[in-house]
């Protein structure tokens, strides 16, 4: 292997790296400097972060089980952008909670472990490969969903996720097993040159399907959603929304596109049907809710709904619609969930009675919140409204008129519960409203790059251009 091949897994060996230089420097670091690994680690990830925007050669290792190409790479640097803003909004909370407790490197050491299993999960061009950058991105997940040990909350809501996980991550093993039955191999290449639809295989698909929709929180695997997301630190339950479910969703679509089409005719039955029901239970149970974290999980469950829409395009179309709004949804939710963050940690509260009047004490908090929620509703000129609108293009291309007026009456009531909190801050009065506050300067960049990311998607119209670009190479 010479220097050349070695660089396809540049994301991979850098990140690798950056958690052996975190584990170095909390293994010498004495008890006084243990607070300076929050900057440490914030250089060092700001660092592989813009060295992964270096332009990169396409190509394969380890026989075809790893594939490296320009839209992963595009992909790859978006979950790094997402979780860079993560450990941003998170770094007061571990100065100020966790450090004391001497945790603070373990949280961002199963962080970033969490972030290369989903680089190999990506960029997989096997199932054992897939699978295993599976569970290296699940496990450490559900540490970090049980990580406020003092709540009972968060214990609960770890054993909820880690059971669950356990399962859906059985389920897709043995839904790979059956495709492994009836096409003697594991490589994606082979799969897709001899898939055929037997009942076997379509069996083997069910079960698969079944185990990665619990990771994108479709309809029926998404009950483990809200209970985990109000139990689990805020920014872990933004990390799951958002950068969990977008790798889960990209390996999805790329599997889907590539190496499952010969299921074609079956699966997109499936598809239209979940997209229905993860639409509107999303939409009717969000409603509902007070606290804003189950908000938040339930609005991510209808988005989600919505992603489907463009997989059943299956074309250069449906691949860049799925990129483009998965790469606005991460920065809409980052945004929504950083002012929740914020909030809660000044104050306690976190439930959508308590943000009455917070426009009149912290504008601009309010302000970053209602363009986060105006961009998930899809109101123009946001990027959540283009992401929506390509998402409806894809699925009527291919004649779902039906699927895509059902998407409209969705997007409709999403607007309804959005409104819900934006009437709360700025129409609402209320004498103990919650005070003003100052966030400090990491919580501020964290916003400051969810709402640049937000406006510069949705006005700056080459970056749809270079993701169709990246999809029309990746498929031809």
């Amino acid at each position: 292997m010479n220097w050349n091949e070695l660089l396809l897994m540049r994301f991979e060996l850098g990140l690798l790296a950056i958690i052996l230089a975190i584990l170095v420097f909390e293994i010498f670091a004495s008890k006084k400097q243990k607070g300076s690994i929050i900057p440490f680690a914030l250089i060092l990830f700001t660092i592989h972060t813009l060295i992964g925007f270096l332009p990169l050669e396409d190509g394969s290792l380890f026989g075809g089980m790893f594939k490296s190409n320009t839209l992963l790479y595009y992909f790859k640097n978006v979950l790094n952008v997402g979780v860079l803003i993560i450990l941003l909004q998170s770094a007061d909370w571990l100065k100020e909670k966790i450090v004391q407790q001497n945790k603070a490197t373990e949280f961002i050491l199963l962080l970033l472990s969490s972030l290369l299993g989903m680089y190999y999960m990506i960029s997989s061009g096997h199932f054992l490969m897939f699978y295993l950058g599976l569970e290296l991105a699940t496990l450490p997940v559900a540490a970090l969903v049980a990580y406020e040990t003092s709540k009972r909350e968060s214990a609960e809501a770890g054993v909820k996720y880690i059971l669950s996980s356990a399962l859906a991550s059985g389920t897709a093993l043995f839904g790979i097993s059956f495709l492994y039955a009836t096409t003697g191999n594991l490589y994606f290449d082979v799969i897709a040159t001899t898939l055929t639809a037997s009942n076997l295989s379509v069996l083997g698909f069910i079960l698969f399907f079944s185990g990665l929709a619990f990771k994108i929180s479709l309809a029926p695997f998404h009950f483990w959603t809200a209970d985990v997301y109000e139990g689990a630190p805020i920014n872990v339950a933004s990390y799951l929304s958002v950068i969990s479910k977008g790798a889960a969703v990209i390996i999805l679509v790329i599997l889907l596109f590539t190496v499952l089409k010969p299921l074609l005719p079956f699966w997109s039955k499936i598809i239209y049907i979940v997209a229905i029901a993860t639409m509107t239970i999303g939409n009717l149970f969000a409603l509902r809710q007070q606290n804003m974290k189950r908000f938040l999980a339930f609005s991510s469950v209808a988005q989600a709904g919505f992603i489907l829409l463009g997989m059943l395009s299956v074309d250069e179309l449906g691949l860049a619609t799925v990129l483009f709004f998965v790469t606005v949804y991460i920065f809409s939710n980052l945004g929504a969930f950083g002012v929740v963050q914020a909030i809660s940690a000044k104050s306690g509260k976190e439930n959508i009675n308590d943000y009455e009047g917070l426009y009149r004490t912290n504008p601009k908090l309010s302000l970053l919140l209602m363009l986060a929620l105006f961009s998930l509703a899809g109101i123009p000129p946001l990027a959540g409204f283009f992401g929506k609108f390509f998402l409806y293009a894809a699925a009527a291309s291919k004649g779902y008129y039906v699927l895509v007026f059902i998407a409209v009456v969705n997007a409709t009531i999403s607007l309804y519960y959005y409104l819900l909190v934006i009437r709360a801050m700025f129409l609402r009065k209320n004498p103990d409203a919650i005070p003003h506050f100052n966030s400090k300067f990491y919580m501020k960049l964290g916003l400051v790059l969810s709402a640049i990311g937000i406006l510069v998607a949705g006005l700056y119209s080459p970056l749809y251009e270079y993701i169709f670009a990246i999809s029309t190479n990746f498929l031809n």
